[in-house]
């Protein structure tokens, strides 16, 4: 083995390339590095390498076509040769095919104006076919009278390849070139051969590694390549710690200008599936079949299995002893609370299934519009909905109808709880009158009590006037009788005093 050929093998397993992408890339390199030193305007240069001896061969391949008229090619600085004029031609024929549809009429008398359009584009695309048809380009073809000059037996669509000589060495300048043609075609080849890999994985559950975390997106170590988590992608309050090896589902794959961008997620239904095929066995075998998968990431799922065998119990077998496969699962989604539900054809029976833990009374179902109506008792009410909906909601996405949950009140309830509120709005009615009422008396009793204090007020103050003038006149009566004593006693002492 040469020393070429072992460094060929060393970068297929190194770059994971096969050994033909590898000679094929050596090949371009050493064209690349011929026509930059020994190269003219139109070769097609070609090199045959053999990675065991060394030595490489150098062709000038050229396609033969057939003949077109010298006065149409025109050369152009790539080497492609187009005919002359030929804009001018087609604007002469567009001309002439509206011209000659305008106005025309047929035997039944429709107008032909409407198809001009039509027609006209339609000529435009045949004349542009044409044109490509009649494409020369020097540099990889060549015209069947100039091959007969190299090889009298040529034929069109032959390929003529003419030897060139091969230098003994390169200049600098053309290394440099080879080496840099080699890093960007294995480059490309990687890449290449990723994206095939990973194109075949599309739509798929596959195991990886968390590497880090930058910002926001999650970066995921697939072996061979590295794929993006994206937020929206991610089950909410999860945690990705750096490896940490996680199932994840290969979204899409993409080409970038970065190579090939590996798309994943964690919120699909397909990661539950695969985890249901992988950890129970009979679902892997086709004993128990996976019906219908109902989730919301990191909260809640609803899975619904099925058998034909009487001697399975599909509940049972995915539950497993003491619940050890289930919450295996569990445990893989991040805590998630899986039920698993028993399918059954019957819409009524399976939407029953669908709605538990709630008891069930009674299922209307509308095929037309496709909606089922599902009574249940008033105290189960809350527990068919579940919180924010959410047992509905995956009810409705399991069994693929839309549920309307209704309690089971009596028409009696209802027609009691139709006469109460009729009562109470009567007894609202009469209070409302009754108020009324009440605040009209209660104005007429003010009024009352307002000119009886009014007219109390003016007795007390004619009574005062009275007490008043009473009183005065009794003052008087006794200023009368103290001034008509002191008369009296002044008359006794006097003859008293005349006597001593």
């Amino acid at each position: 083995m040469s020393e070429i050929t072992s460094a060929i093998k060393q970068i297929c397993e190194e770059k994971n390339l096969s050994y033909d992408a590898v000679v094929e890339t050596i090949e371009s390199a050493l064209a690349a590095a011929y026509r930059k030193d020994f190269g003219e305007k139109n070769q097609n240069i070609k090199v045959e390498f053999e990675p065991e001896t060394g030595k490489s061969k150098v062709y000038d391949i050229k396609t033969v076509v057939e003949d077109l008229p010298e006065e149409e090619l025109v050369e152009i600085e790539e080497g492609v040769a187009k005919p002359q004029d030929k804009e001018q031609n087609n604007k002469v024929e567009k001309e002439k095919v509206v011209k000659s549809t305008e106005g025309k009429k047929i035997k039944g008398g429709e107008d032909l104006s409407s198809d001009s359009s039509s027609k006209a584009s339609a000529t435009e695309g045949a004349l542009a076919q044409e044109e490509e048809k009649k494409k020369f380009n020097p540099k990889t073809e060549i015209q069947i009278k100039d091959a007969k000059l190299t090889k009298k037996t040529a034929k069109i669509g032959d390929e003529i390849k003419t030897k060139l000589e091969v230098p003994a060495a390169y200049g600098r300048m053309a290394a440099q070139t080879a080496k840099q043609v080699i890093i960007q075609r294995l480059r490309e080849a990687e890449r290449e051969t990723i994206f095939n890999e990973f194109k075949d994985k599309e739509k798929e559950v596959i195991s990886g590694v968390v590497q880090r975390r930058e910002g926001a997106i999650v970066l995921i170590d697939l072996g061979k390549a590295v794929g993006v988590l994206p937020p929206d992608e991610q089950i909410y309050g999860e945690r990705y710690n750096p490896g940490d090896r996680i199932k994840i589902y290969v979204k899409e794959v993409r080409v970038t200008s970065k190579g090939p961008e590996i798309v994943l997620s964690r919120t699909s239904d397909e990661i539950l599936k695969k985890i249901f095929y992988l950890e129970i066995p009979e679902i892997s075998n086709g004993l128990i079949e996976l019906k219908a998968v109902a989730r919301e990431a990191g909260a809640r799922a609803k899975v619904a299995v099925f058998t034909n065998s009487d001697k399975v119990d599909p509940i049972g077998s995915c539950v497993g002893q003491r619940g050890a496969r289930i919450q295996t699962i569990i445990q893989e989604l991040g805590g998630e609370k899986v039920d698993i539900i028993q399918y059954d054809e019957d819409p009524v029976k399976f939407i029953t299934n669908a709605l538990s833990p709630a008891k069930v009374i009674k299922v209307n179902l509308h095929a037309e519009d496709k909606k089922a109506t599902v009574m249940v008792a008033e105290d189960q009410l809350s527990l068919a909905i579940g919180r924010g909906g959410q047992n509905a909601r995956l009810a409705a996405r399991l069994s693929g109808w839309k549920i309307d949950i209704v309690s089971n009140e009596s028409e009696k309830e209802k027609a009691e709880k139709q006469e109460q509120g009729e009562s109470s709005a009567a007894e609202a009615m009469e209070d409302k009158e009754g108020a009324e009422k009440g605040d009209e008396e209660k104005g007429a009793e003010k009024t009352e009590k307002k000119e009886k204090v009014k007219k109390g007020k003016k007795s007390s103050s004619a009574k005062a006037t009275e007490d008043k003038a009473k009183k005065s006149e009794k003052k008087e009566e006794k200023e009368k009788q103290s001034q008509s004593g002191k008369e009296e006693t002044i008359i006794d002492e006097s003859p008293e005093r005349a006597t001593e």
